[in-house]
């Protein structure tokens, strides 16, 4: 009987999921909680197939593990494992994608109707009675914004992209595609014609060579003073310390980000040492609807399901 390694498996949450199509994978299935760097050789060596979401996996601790034949992701994302190394072995790496859009889109749009009504602040003040102290019927201390009629840029227009792109129409904005970076034969307008005008940008893109700190102090100093960045993507696609220096300064209107280049975050990290009104920050939570996990759970055990039936 084969055998299978889970080297991260609390990010699944299982005990919240269906786990059927795991307990009758025909494998004896080893689950680790948590993996750390030092043991992963370890884990793997005696493997012939892997699950992991985010563990990193390196050529050497890969070479260790002679039967490994599979690497299954619980993820999109697959930049945690040496690829060049999977090729070069014979080793079949297979990720799931499209699991967290509804996910994910719902998430984004929750980061731009929070940041529009000013919500978090508002609810601070409910709970400082601040209310309960006013002259009159409501507080009107903070701006709202009726994303009604104001335009929205979308960076990345794959499957996340186009339903983000649904939401947005369905409250009355209006949506422009930006041209994919470092892609010169695009026909769609360029993220500089587009950033002047926007009221929201929403990052959906892959973590690339040409996307690696996308938003800096240049593309940042295109932007309104009145917009909104929503990042529910890659954290490195932002240059966080012309971000923070941007919001510090009301550069922007506002930022929503999911995602940061280092996670979990340090205590120190720049854009959580301090207090900023125009940020919210959530904590890589997007895409865990108990329905994305479902479908990525059930996604990856098939796949899995698949090699181990060769």
């Amino acid at each position: 009987m084969k055998k299978v390694v889970f080297l991260d498996a609390e990010t699944m949450d299982l005990p919240s999921l269906d786990t059927t199509a795991l307990d009758s994978l025909n494998a004896d299935v080893t689950l680790y909680q948590q993996t750390q760097h030092k043991d992963v050789a370890e884990r793997i060596h005696n493997a012939d197939a892997v699950l992991v979401n985010k563990v990193v996996l390196s050529a050497d601790d890969l070479q260790r593990a002679r039967k490994l034949r599979y690497i299954g992701v619980t993820a999109t994302g697959m930049n945690n494992i040496d690829h060049d190394y999977c090729q070069q072995a014979g080793i079949i790496v297979q990720n799931v994608e499209g699991y967290g859009t509804d996910s994910v889109a719902q998430h984004t749009l929750t980061l731009a109707l929070n940041l529009a009504t000013n919500f978090v602040a508002y609810q601070h003040d409910v709970r400082n009675q601040a209310w309960s102290a006013s002259s009159h019927f409501c507080l009107l201390n903070h701006p709202v914004v009726e994303l009604a009629g104001k335009h929205a840029v979308i960076v990345g227009h794959g499957e996340l992209g186009k339903r983000v792109e649904t939401l947005f129409k369905a409250i009355g904005m209006q949506v422009s595609i930006a041209a994919r970076p470092g892609k010169k034969d695009d026909p769609r307008p360029s993220l500089a014609s587009l950033f002047p005008h926007a009221d929201v940008v929403s990052l959906h893109c892959p973590l690339t060579e040409d996307t690696d700190k996308l938003i800096n102090a240049d593309t940042l100093s295109l932007m309104q003073p009145t917009a909104f960045l929503i990042n529910t993507a890659r954290g490195g696609l932002i240059d966080e310390q012309a971000l923070y220096h941007a919001l510090k300064h009301n550069k922007i209107g506002g930022a929503g980000l999911d995602v940061l280049s280092v996670e979990p975050p340090p205590a120190d990290h720049v854009l959580l040492n301090e207090s900023l009104p125009n940020l919210l920050v959530t904590p890589h939570n997007a895409w865990i609807g108990n329905g994305a996990r479902q479908k990525l759970l059930d996604k990856a055990l098939a796949h899995l399901a698949t090699f181990l039936g060769q």
